[in-house]
């Protein structure tokens, strides 16, 4: 009986080693894992960098079900690369050389999008203008002489006090009905149309057309607008280098539909303007105009419209020409295609006085000069409307 006791005390006593150090083991074991732990940290709601919102981890289940991704953007400010051309505010008129800073449309102060609404600046005022048949010249942001001249014009016409500024009264009248800016998609046949221009008479009589030279050309035309601005506007535009549907951004102009005729025009020597007038003396149009250099070249009193036509030929004689060096060796007259530089530009409504007449030109800037040959000379777009409100017999008034 002692043997048997003693081998159970002997098993019992193995046995609680083997617990001891099985129990042991696993103790190391556990505190090992707790030791390669990270530590928690507290979170703190004062933390100077905290985690962004889209990366942080949660546990809530309604925050699962959320997108992970960034919020969306909010609406781009105004002049944004996002936000439609014609909404964009436009060009400060004070800002008379190079292109727009890239600062410009965010600093410029806030323009309502809501129309009609006054003009603003300068340039607003011109587009105005230029929308009710009052030419400040070619639009280019700059309150110079013509855009004075034009503004009076308006003026006159709203009985206001003609003063060639913009004052409070002015502005209350002259108004944008629509945004003063659009977008232009550059055509196909735009790009077609272009071919160089020659540098001799003989040269563009063998043109088949005196079309433009480049799109800036082209466009600044169809925008009534210098090419100076065209590129202000579009500062990121390769001029050398434009492609069909490429997105210009211009002057948004549209003259007023021709519905009365002209019963007389008057041209003003003194101010280089000429005018149009229905029968109960309502001013139709105010366009500036170049006349004759010389003075014994400018008609004074009463002419009429003897022809009227669209995009004509030029027969260039010689004889007119006697400061061309070319004119003096050529022996034979020249007929120039038709084409915005056509010396007499896209329309011709002769007088009755020899070689006289009202016309276009292909230099626009330069309209409101004395520099021609005894012709009045209005920017083309400006002679292609006149010549849609005059017909033969139509009186036309120079005054000195």
């Amino acid at each position: 009986m002692r043997r048997k006791r003693s081998g159970r005390v002997a098993l019992w006593l193995l046995a609680a080693a083997l617990l001891a150090v099985l129990g042991l083991c696993w103790f190391d074991s556990n505190r090992s894992k707790q030791q390669r732990l990270p530590a928690i940290q507290p979170v703190s709601h004062a933390s100077p960098n905290p985690e962004p919102a889209a990366h942080r981890s949660t546990s809530s289940r309604a925050n699962l079900t959320e997108p992970t991704g960034p919020a969306p953007s909010p609406k781009p400010p105004a002049g944004s690369p996002e936000e439609p051309l014609a909404s964009r505010p436009t060009l400060d008129a004070t800002n008379d050389v190079g292109p727009l800073p890239p600062s410009a449309a965010t600093n410029a102060p806030t323009i309502s999008s809501s129309y009609p609404r006054p003009v603003q600046n300068v340039f607003e005022m011109q587009v105005a203008l230029a929308r009710l048949a009052l030419s400040p010249g070619s639009i280019d942001g700059l309150l110079g002489p013509q855009t004075r001249s034009a503004l009076r014009a308006f003026q006159q016409k709203e009985h206001l006090s003609m003063t060639g500024e913009l004052d409070n009264a002015t502005r209350e009248r002259l108004l944008l009905s629509e945004p003063p800016t659009g977008t232009y998609l550059v055509t196909s046949n735009d790009l077609a149309r272009l071919q160089p221009l020659s540098s001799t008479w003989l040269g563009k009589s063998r043109q088949t057309a005196l079309e433009y030279e480049t799109v800036l050309e082209l466009v600044s035309e169809k925008s009534q607008a210098a090419p100076t601005l065209v590129q202000r506007l579009n500062p990121d535009i390769v001029w050398s280098n434009v492609s069909a549907c490429a997105p210009l951004e211009l002057p948004n102009i549209s003259l007023p539909e021709s519905r009365r005729r002209a019963a007389f025009i008057t041209i003003g020597l003194s101010d280089k303007v000429l005018e149009a007038w229905d029968e109960r003396t309502n001013l139709l149009v105010h366009f500036p105009c170049s006349i004759a250099r010389q003075v014994d070249k400018r008609p004074v009193g009463e002419l009429h419209v003897t022809v009227v036509a669209l995009n004509p030929n030029y027969t260039f004689d010689p004889e007119i020409f006697p400061e061309s060096a070319e004119a003096r060796e050529l022996k034979t007259k020249l007929v120039l295609p038709p084409g915005p530089n056509n010396p007499v530009g896209v329309a011709w409504i002769g007088l009755d006085r020899p070689g006289y007449g009202i016309h276009g030109t292909p230099r626009p800037e330069q309209v409101g000069r004395t520099e021609s040959h005894g012709c009045f000379r209005l920017a083309n777009w400006n002679a292609a409307y006149v010549a849609r409100l005059v017909s033969v017999g139509t009186p036309v008034y120079i005054q000195p």
